[in-house]
């Protein structure tokens, strides 16, 4: 089979002939590459692939099969050996045996039968029989006028024609049409052309160069482009519409109108993709001269300095449309002034903006090597002159809320852009640090305003402050955020603090402030521990400001009271007293369970959590004596009178309070509970006593809690009449006490005893749950029921009746007539009606009245504190801590002997501090009563303990 595209021979046939002439017909030549046999094994003319055992690949180029040299087949190698006709000396019997021996089935030659004439068709000569030497300049050609060579003249022809093949080629390539030869032949032609020689290849490559500088140069790429965009840019600079530059830097964001710069860059991108495609085919077809000549690395001069077929078309390119590496062309400069307004235009959202061609055109920029020392600076320049007018319309048009997003916004934009258009890393690098430092670091004062930031907090904007917190971290600020953060803080907990009219408000507006911190710092500043020691240093501040605590006028710690009133709420009524802002969300559940804690969706855990937040509160305080005594007050309450939601939580607070406070804070605590079991022992130990003696059988039912003076509190004696049933079991019980352990007294509190009475009304027994003053009341209407029906007075009593009758006096008896006339159950009726009890009123027994419940429970007085008590409270707590002073200044004056006054003073608030804090003030006044009672002495400006 004839091979297709394989040059043609300058010359004629080259027939093998033998001593006799054959009568066999002419055969055909084989394919090269059909040989099943060893060629190596034969004296060869005819070309074949080197000895193997397998079919060559057929991929394999069809330059590699044709070498033209004049160098024996004994000295060629085994790949130029391939290349040359195969002569078979059918006269060998080596040649003979070995024929045979391959194709057995072919009768073994005969020598004595003579020679025979083989004729080999289309059999084409190497075009020169020549030897090149690749090692340097000198070519030597030898020449032989054997029939069937070449001569000079043809081989030159032979050149002479594959170079006008590629001229004409280059020409069709240019224009875009097909190529005359098909691109395989003039491939060929032009490794011919490179094997010839290394000027050959070199004359080649500068002929190639040159004619895509001429096309590039011509009228149809780039230099008819020029011509047309200097002649629009001088008609645009006399027109109100285009400036030189084709639109001015400040285009991006006005108008539709499309400048000369846009439409140069847009040509130029277009002849840019047109260019890369022309290139494309032309490496193509050279691609033999890129591999043995531009980019052998061989010996001599090698391939060192010369540029490929790729980087000579980037290299012309640039040349053509930047100028040289030393400086950009006016139309160069006009490129990339309008590579930059198309970002501008995207920036502004202009309808201009065409994302493709700037991606286009970025690349252009990058490969031509333009990008780096050109258009990175002009773009850096005109985006941070963008970022200053941005900055600057943004902050005067916009709030801290407003600015924050627009510039988050606008980084996210700017971040996204760079990495889709095929900006550089560095580049994008560049251009957001700049925007940090326009935006953000310029604008700080703005960015960290304590009264804007303080909005935010207090609209708890957790997505506002969280993009603030970015901001600033992106320039390294967000430390400086403090200081606003803290300013707030102590500001808005002073005003909760003081408010003397929300005081029962208190703790909870606290607890809420200190949860929307919280979940800013947990899901804005993303659980930055500075911030959280920020809070904890400005609650410390506030809580413990003497100057912010003097609204109370209660000398001591209000906010102790509070927390131990709070507490107490919390547990006598459990969750249900506090508000919904307080509950956990699902990520304090999920982070409670990564903890390894309970989840804080169950109630109990839940309630543990709140008591744990209300315990946070407890730590700031300095004066914890304050709280010590209205908790040990309300905790009493709540043993006497039932009223714990839940045994567990009140242990679990106990044991919170030792772990905070050590045990002797929690000594009295503990034994208000032992006491409450000895309680009931003794309770059960009556019991007895009463069945053993005959008095268990009927009668009023009496529980009586038996509390060691020491460890409760004191309470206030209030004289009440009880009931003569009632008292018979109290004289009966203080009988048994007495007998049974000699040299204690009972001293009787009534007025925190309740009971439970039976009542009779028009519509069904009820029973109240009262206090014992408001059982002696109740049971007065008993003796007044008999009285004459027809009488006026019939079962009404006097407010002065039933003060003689009771022994209740003033504020007592007011508040235990209001709780049952009054209240929400009104088992009185008041003569005449109103909210209020005057000495003029009059009351009766209301027999309309009516509750769903059988057990109805009214309101006990004595679960309030009054005014008194309160203060009576810091009273108490105010002597005690200058007795603790007194205490701690001998107990340093002891160990110490001998102190400068700054020093003792010193000393005593150390010690002092944990259970309240005293003024400077107050110490001095200790210490001078101390010198009163010889405890100490003035030396001079020290003092001397006296043993």
């Amino acid at each position: 089979m004839p091979p297709t595209d394989v040059p043609p021979a300058p010359g004629p046939s080259n027939p093998i002939t033998s001593s006799q002439p054959s009568t066999s017909a002419p055969r055909r030549r084989p394919r090269v590459d059909s040989f099943d046999t060893d060629p190596s094994a034969a004296h060869s003319t005819l070309g074949t692939r080197p000895a193997t055992t397998t079919r060559p690949d057929p991929k394999r180029p069809r330059s590699e099969l044709y070498t033209p040299t004049a160098a024996p087949a004994t000295t060629m190698s085994a790949r130029l050996q391939g290349k040359r006709p195969e002569v078979i000396d059918l006269t060998s019997p080596a040649s003979a045996s070995h024929h045979h021996s391959l194709h057995p089935s072919r009768p073994a030659l005969q020598p004595h039968l003579g020679a025979r004439k083989l004729v080999v068709k289309n059999l084409r000569p190497s075009p020169t029989l020549s030897s090149s030497s690749t090692s340097g300049p000198t070519k030597t050609t030898t020449t032989t006028t054997t029939t069937g060579t070449t001569t000079p003249s043809s081989v030159d022809a032979y050149y002479s024609r594959i170079q006008a093949e590629l001229d004409s080629a280059l020409s069709c390539i240019f224009a875009g049409k097909p190529t005359a030869q098909p691109l395989e032949r003039l491939y060929r032609g032009v490794e011919d052309v490179v094997r010839r020689g290394r000027e050959d290849a070199a004359e080649l490559m500068e002929r190639l160069r040159a004619k895509c500088e001429r096309w590039l140069a011509g009228a149809e790429m780039l230099g008819g482009l020029w011509e047309e965009y200097f002649q629009t840019a001088a008609v645009g600079s006399s027109s109100s519409s285009y400036s030189t530059s084709g639109g001015g830097e400040n285009d991006g964001g006005g108008g539709s109108a499309i400048g000369p710069g846009d439409v140069l860059l847009r040509e130029v991108v277009a002849r840019w993709r047109r260019w890369n495609e022309v290139v494309f085919v032309i490496r193509g077809v050279y691609s033999y001269l890129d591999r043995g000549y531009l980019m052998m690395r061989g010996g001599g001069e090698g391939g060192r300095g010369r540029m490929g077929i790729n980087e000579m078309g980037i290299v012309l390119f640039r040349k053509a449309v930047f100028g040289s590496s030393k400086g950009v062309t006016v139309q160069g400069t006009a490129v990339l002034e309008a590579v930059c307004r198309l970002v501008d235009y995207a920036r502004h959202g202009d309808e201009r903006a065409d994302e493709g061609l700037l991606k286009d055109a970025i690349v252009m920029l990058r490969l031509c090597g333009v990008y780096g020392k050109s258009f990175e600076p002009m773009f850096l320049d005109r985006s941070h002159r963008y970022f200053e007018r941005f900055a600057s319309e943004m902050s005067t048009g916009h709030g801290l809320k407003g600015y924050i997003g627009e510039v988050a916004a606008l980084l996210e934009r700017e971040s996204a852009r760079c990495d889709g258009f095929n900006f550089e890393s560095t580049t994008k690098r560049l251009v957001l640090g700049d925007a940090h430092r326009v935006l953000i670091e310029t604008y700080s004062e703005k960015l960290l305003d304590s009264g804007s930031v303080a909005r935010l907090l207090e609209a708890h904007d957790v997505e506002s402050m969280k993009a603030l917190y970015e901001l600033l971290k992106l320039s390294g600020l967000q430390k400086r955020l403090k200081v606003p953060w803290e300013h707030y803080i102590r500001q808005t907990g002073s005003a909760i603090v003081s408010d003397t009219e929300r005081g029962d408000e208190m703790i909870i507006r606290l607890l809420e402030l200190r949860r929307s911190l919280d979940i800013i710092i947990r899901d804005s500043f993303s659980k930055d521990d500075v911030f959280y020691y920020a809070l904890r240093e400005s609650f410390g501040q506030f809580i413990n400001d003497r100057k912010i605590s003097s609204a109370w006028n209660t000398g001591t710690s209000k906010v102790g009271e509070m927390i131990a009133k709070y507490i107490d709420m919390l547990l006598r009524g459990g969750l249900r007293t506090l508000p919904t802002s307080l509950l956990s969300d699902s990520q304090d559940r999920a982070d409670a369970e990564r903890s390894g804690l309970a989840s804080t969706g169950d109630e109990d855990a839940e309630l543990d959590r709140q008591l744990d937040n209300a315990l946070e509160l407890f730590r700031f305080i300095e004066g914890k004596d304050v709280f010590e005594a209205f908790y040990k007050k309300d905790l009493a309450r709540r043993i006497l009178l039932g009223r714990s939601a839940s045994q567990d939580a009140e242990r679990s607070m106990l044991a919170k309070l030792k772990v905070e406070c050590g045990s002797s804070f929690t000594h009295n605590l503990e034994q208000m509970f032992k006491d409450q079991e000895l309680a009931k022992e003794e309770m059960a130990s009556y019991k007895e006593w009463l069945v053993g003696t005959g008095r268990g059988n009927g009668g009023v039912d009496l529980t009586v809690n038996i509390l060691s003076a020491a460890a409760w509190p004191t309470f206030p004696d209030v004289k009440v009449l009880l009931p003569k049933e009632v008292l018979e079991q109290i004289n009966t019980f203080d009988g048994y006490y007495k007998s049974k352990h000699t040299g204690r007294r009972l001293t009787w509190k009534h007025n925190m005893a309740h009971c439970v009475i039976k009542a009779q009304f028009n519509r069904g027994p009820k029973e109240l749950q009262v206090s014992a003053p408001q059982a002696s009341v109740l049971m007065l209407f008993n003796e007044v029921e008999n009285d004459d029906p027809a009488s006026s007075t019939a079962g009404v009593l006097s407010y002065d009746q039933i003060a003689q009758s009771t022994g209740l006096q003033g504020g007592e008896l007011n508040r235990t007539l209001q709780s049952l006339a009054c209240g929400k159950a009104r088992v009185l009726t008041k003569h005449p009606k109103g909210r209020d009890v005057s000495p003029t009123d009059t009351f009766t027994v209301n027999k309309a009245f009516t509750d769903p419940k059988f057990r109805v429970k009214i309101n006990q007085i004595q679960l309030k504190e009054t005014k008194e008590e309160n203060r009576e409270t810091h009273q108490r707590v105010a002597a005690d801590r200058q007795f603790e002073t007194q205490a701690a200044i001998v107990r340093i004056m002891k160990s110490r002997k001998k102190m400068t006054h700054a020093q003792l003073v010193a000393e005593v608030i150390n010690q002092t501090k944990s259970r309240g804090a005293v003024d400077a003030g107050d110490i001095k006044a200790n210490i001078e009563k101390l010198i009163e009672k010889d405890y100490l002495e003035r030396e001079g400006g020290s003092y001397t303990y006296l043993a």
